[in-house]
């Protein structure tokens, strides 16, 4: 399962960038984690982000670089 960490400071926040690219930190040791089209786990972080707010995760949908889905 990929995770990345998210510079959304909530859920909602990440639902209004639907139909816009994904703002994200790549954390892994492994190599890139961010696929253009598929699915993946985003979560938010406040104590490794850049950005405030409260811990949740997501899963997001991309398709062509684009957000198509958030749950």
């Amino acid at each position: 399962m990929t995770i990345m960490v998210s510079d959304y400071v909530s859920k909602k926040a990440l639902k209004e960038q639907i139909g816009q690219s994904l703002s994200y930190e790549e954390t892994s040791f492994h190599g890139p984690e961010y696929k253009a089209n598929g699915s993946f786990v985003v979560t938010h972080r406040p104590s490794i982000s850049r950005a405030p707010g409260r811990e949740f995760s997501a899963v997001v949908t991309m398709k062509n670089d684009l957000i198509v889905a958030v749950v």
